[in-house]
């Protein structure tokens, strides 16, 4: 029986949704949804948490876009290929290196500086309750209208957003998305990355503090580290059958 064909485009939806598991689970945008979502309505820390990620996702495809445009696609797929390798052999290297303790240090730190704007907010909303505001109440349509203003707009949301936005900049996860953008189709990446993050940001959300107890980061960037070795791999694989393909096709005139 012969394999079953399995499309570019699905193998880049595929390799896109599987670099944001490897890359998010127990990250710091994992602990700021987790440790915020012990504290807070969880519907609306998955929310603000979700909405960074998926601006940063869009953001992060169009960059690898503009990447494609400037060089040819087979460069692209090089350097995507060659950043593979390189996060693939940092992430072994890392988990080499790694005690146990790191996953713990991490949320301290997170936990740490989430208290720290915490004091911030409650700062700014005594000043506030100083400045004797007064709130209209309002009924009907314009009440409904208010309080999802409140809820997207609320200091939670805010904050929610912002850190999981400043915390996922630069991250391993956005440099692979724009790498896998620039040598793949668009949708695709787009969408196995914004599938990656609701996964993760649902997980985070509901247990999220418990399964970082549980699960062990040395292995987790093992599994990633190795990951992203099978990628690089089968990058330049694709661009060396392209090259092949583009070789049998080139075939000279008869006279």
């Amino acid at each position: 029986m012969a394999p079953i064909p399995i499309s570019s485009n699905a193998k880049a939806g595929v390799s896109s949704f599987l670099v944001i598991l490897v890359s998010e689970i127990g990250d710091k945008t994992f602990l700021i949804a987790a440790i915020l979502a012990m504290t807070n309505k969880r519907l609306l820390i998955f929310t603000a948490a979700f909405a960074a990620l998926f601006v940063m996702t869009i953001l992060s495809a169009f960059l690898g876009i503009v990447g494609q445009n400037l060089l040819n696609k087979k460069y692209t797929q090089i350097l995507a290929g060659i950043l593979f390798f390189v996060f693939g052999v940092k992430m072994l290297l890392d988990a080499r290196k790694m005690t146990g303790k790191e996953l713990e240090e991490e949320t301290e730190e997170v936990s740490k500086e989430l208290l720290e704007k915490e004091e911030e907010e409650k700062e700014k909303k005594s000043s506030l309750e100083e400045g004797n505001i007064s709130k209209k109440e309002s009924t009907g349509f314009a009440a409904g209208i208010h309080n999802l203003l409140q809820f997207l707009f609320s200091p939670v949301f805010i904050q929610t957003f912002v850190m999981t936005f400043l915390a996922e900049w630069g991250d391993r996860s956005q440099i692979a998305t724009i790498a896998l953008a620039g040598a793949e189709d668009f949708l695709y990446v787009t969408l196995g990355g914004l599938c990656g993050h609701a996964i993760c940001t649902c997980v985070a959300v509901v247990g999220g503090r418990l399964l970082a107890s549980k699960i062990s980061i040395k292995t987790v960037t093992i599994m990633g580290g190795i990951l992203f070795l099978i990628f690089g791999f089968t990058t330049f694989y694709s661009v060396y059958a392209g090259e092949e393909n583009s070789e049998n096709y080139d075939i000279p005139s008869s006279d």
